[in-house]
């Protein structure tokens, strides 16, 4: 039996500097599985054939901000944006790694 294959992704997760809610902490899910995170950059390990990501805000009444994505095999970074006000949605999109930005 072998083990499944994995690969680290870098996950970016940004709020905007006004936002109409405080305090609110984002929630990364992947393959279905519920992680509380922090803001800011992290690294997460997926499986290698193509997981999907989702994201969303959760602010003890509703969820919001939720944005969604299927990995390729070439997405080695993501960017998350969080939604100015708490009913919009949030968008995540492949990114070149933060240590190649300038």
């Amino acid at each position: 039996m072998t083990a499944p294959t994995t690969r680290r992704i870098e996950l970016t997760l940004r709020k905007p500097w006004f936002a109409l809610y405080a305090g609110v902490r984002p929630t990364l899910v992947l393959d279905g599985r519920g992680q509380p995170t922090q803001w800011g950059l992290g690294t997460w390990q997926v499986p290698s054939d193509g997981a999907t990501v989702a994201i969303f805000l959760f602010n003890r009444v509703w969820r919001f901000g939720q944005a969604e994505l299927t990995l390729s095999t070439d997405d080695r970074s993501l960017v998350y944006r969080a939604p100015w006000l708490p009913f919009l949605r949030g968008s995540i999109r492949s990114a070149p790694p933060a240590h190649m930005q300038a």
